[in-house]
């Protein structure tokens, strides 16, 4: 006699028990029941810190447990739209900073009162591509001096500078001034240009002869020991 469904099996509860069957067997085919991608991510970042490149198709699939590299393509174009792996001109496969960055991002911290939180890897992130939007254009001087302690730009600090733009008002630059070089907020009023301190022991002081832009600040850093 041939098999029926239960009585007690709806259309909608058949086609759950289908589903099930379809997600357990996935049809035969060699790939996953669920993508993990944090998992390939991970198997992706040892990868690169052992070898330095990005794997080919046939090593992706034994990374990622595939018996057929043909079944890489489903992740790599997910990783590729998440910003993990990038296209070359010519084609090729490539790691984007979010994989040979070496800096785990773990969240946000509360600098007020204090709150319990639980580590959670978030991403990883490029220090250079953080800080640095023109590294053709951007070099780093170290800070001698108290000038501009009010700024939070304290002496060793280093600090990332930008040429070649134009300053704003208030902005932080790097000026030659009369010959002397120097690091002041940059400003503008009838009278010409000027440069303040951000220190109360020091004065604004003006151009008499000549005004040169070395660049902007961009980005402070310092190194606590």
């Amino acid at each position: 006699m041939q098999a029926k469904w239960p009585f007690t099996h709806t259309l909608s509860a058949q086609i759950s028990i289908l589903l099930e069957t379809e997600r357990t067997y996935s049809y035969g085919f060699n790939m996953p029941k669920q993508l993990n991608l944090h998992e390939k991510i991970r198997q992706l970042r040892t990868f690169y810190q052992t070898e330095g490149r990005p794997p080919s198709f046939a090593e992706m699939a034994n990374l990622f447990g595939y018996a057929s590299k043909n079944a890489v393509y489903g992740p790599v174009r997910q990783l590729v739209a998440r910003g993990y792996l990038r296209r070359t001109a010519q084609g090729r496969l490539a790691f984007t900073s979010k994989i040979t960055a070496r800096i785990p991002a773990l969240g946000s911290i509360q600098a007020g009162f204090p709150s319990p939180a639980e580590e959670e890897l978030l991403d990883t992130i490029s220090l250079d591509e953080f800080l640095v939007k023109r590294p053709d254009a951007t070099y780093i001087l170290t800070v001698s001096g108290d000038s501009m302690e009010d700024a939070g730009i304290q002496p060793g600090d280093m600090v990332l500078v930008e040429k070649g733009g134009t300053p704003r008002q208030n902005d932080i630059v790097i000026a030659q001034i009369d010959g002397e070089w120097t690091m002041k907020y940059y400003g503008k009023d009838r009278h010409g240009a000027y440069l303040d301190p951000a220190n109360a022991r020091y004065s604004r002081i003006r151009p008499t002869r000549s005004l040169q832009i070395g660049g902007i600040v961009r980005a402070v850093i310092r190194k606590y020991t």
